[in-house]
């Protein structure tokens, strides 16, 4: 995707100017996949921009959406994003870590959804706001997991997008959180490329797991597949 500093969805545009991490295809992916049936009060855990927030606004009419962000330049974007939104009565963002937002809320959630950092081994980004967002030094997936679970009620959802490389580790997770994977989604770039990301439902009630695979574009660059337009057509201005 271009980094323009905004990208315009069907519904709503997302300012980027200033924040580190861009709009991109996971974000999308996990907005667009993220199960939003029964979700009244839902929350995003590291809303960037605001992306994922808008997204389950634009999906559940019904559903008030708390956003959770560290760092304060995507923080400002997200406010104002959400402020532009038809949506910007239902949307709350909160400027903190996610640590300190478990320490002062007494909200449960139906759905928690969240794009976390994830880049535990590389180098870190040069910019220190980009170096937050990318990377799991503030946030580790098991923090993430173990909070997230204080969060849920009876019959709550946690949908995430992670690396191929993190389902080891979140079915780790789930079982010592005594929680359930419910979906999984592999995802592929195109046939030549191997799987590189997953879409992943917990629930904490014990089930049969649904699995399915996407692939996003075919050999030829831009050649969507069918099953990534369905999926995001709500969105983006190209489908």
């Amino acid at each position: 995707m271009p980094r323009n500093n905004y990208f315009q969805f069907k519904q709503f545009r997302i300012i980027q100017e200033r924040s580190a991490m861009k709009v991109g295809v996971d974000g999308v992916l996990l907005g667009a996949w993220a199960d939003i049936s029964g979700a009244k009060r839902i929350l995003d855990i590291g809303t960037g921009t605001g992306l994922i927030a808008l997204m389950m606004a634009q999906r559940k009419a019904d559903a008030r959406i708390d956003g959770v962000e560290i760092e304060p330049d995507a923080f400002q974007e997200a406010v104002y994003n959400a402020g532009q939104s038809p949506w910007n009565e239902r949307i709350q963002m909160e400027l903190c870590s996610f640590q300190e937002f478990l320490e002062k809320t007494d909200l449960k959630y139906d759905l928690i959804v969240s794009n976390p950092p994830y880049f535990t081994n590389g180098h870190k980004a040069p910019l220190e706001n980009r170096a937050t967002a990318r990377h799991s030094d503030s946030l580790l997936l098991s923090d993430l997991i173990s909070g997230a679970v204080g969060l849920m009620n009876k019959n709550s959802k946690i949908a995430l997008v992670l690396p191929s490389e993190s389902l080891q580790e979140i079915t780790t997770l789930a079982v010592l959180n005594k929680i359930f994977i419910a979906r999984l989604c592999r995802i592929k770039p195109n046939p030549i490329k191997p799987e590189f990301r997953i879409l992943i439902e917990l629930t904490n009630t014990e089930c049969i797991i649904q699995e399915e695979n996407l692939m996003i574009e075919f050999e030829k660059h831009h050649e969507y597949t069918l099953e990534y337009k369905e999926l995001t057509t709500e969105f983006y201005l190209k489908f």
